[in-house]
């Protein structure tokens, strides 16, 4: 195995759809799957064990269900990238899933490319997160916000200078607000991948968020997604 494979653990408890997944990931030059686990559990301790990159986890399966697994493998230290498949297309379980600290969320029926492009998407530590589905996130974020007196609802401004975010902290915030992958904010500023990663660090270490969904969620509540760069 090269030093720089893309290593992967997959949870299924159906060894035809795992069997299948591993044809699919392993066609593509430096993926490895170095772990299969058929529930939860065992999803975790193959993550302690072999510290993949990426683990591929089923939201239904017997004793410990995906979710959970997430969770517990997002308590671990220096956690891998987690990527949820299933059948179902539910926000309920989108919601779990990034709420128990999911990079992705993708549906079983995708195409083998969008398999493999997911993998490779959270593990450059981008969320996989289409448009309609970014949308879904924050409609379901604002809508279960509590109310809050408009008049102590700070200006973009004035929520950005609190923050000290940076200029180019702000102008990367907003194209994490409209979806784009670290490397779309590259192309879009002309600065490298490595850049746009520090500036994204930055900005949820400054505004104390756990990851880009949030920063995404944080951008609209504040009414910074649509001010003007």
């Amino acid at each position: 195995m090269a030093a720089d494979d893309l290593t992967i653990v997959l949870a299924d408890d159906q060894d035809l759809v795992r069997a299948g997944f591993r044809v699919i990931l392993e066609s593509e030059p430096g993926f490895r799957v170095v772990g299969e686990a058929a529930d939860g559990a065992e999803a975790v301790e193959a993550v302690r064990r072999h510290r993949p990159d990426v683990v591929c986890l089923d939201v239904q399966m017997p004793n410990v269900d995906g979710l959970e697994a997430a969770r517990r493998i997002a308590a671990l230290p220096e956690p891998p990238a987690v990527l949820v498949l299933t059948t179902f297309d539910h926000d309920d379980a989108l919601f779990q899933a990034l709420e128990a600290g999911a990079s992705g969320f993708l549906l079983k029926n995708a195409s083998p490319e969008r398999l493999i492009d997911a993998v490779r998407t959270v593990a450059a530590g981008d969320a996989l997160l289409a448009p309609d589905v970014t949308r879904r996130v924050i409609s379901r974020a604002t809508a279960t916000a509590p109310p809050t007196n408009a008049d102590a609802v700070p200006t973009a401004d004035a929520a950005l200078a609190s923050a000290g975010l940076t200029e180019r902290e702000t102008e990367v915030l907003r194209l994490l607000a409209r979806g784009l992958s670290n490397a779309e904010i590259a192309a879009e500023l002309f600065v490298g991948d490595a850049t746009v990663k520090t500036h994204v660090s930055n900005v949820l270490q400054k505004l104390g968020l756990r990851d880009r969904i949030q920063a995404v969620v944080w951008a609209f509540e504040h009414g910074v997604a649509g001010t003007a760069g």
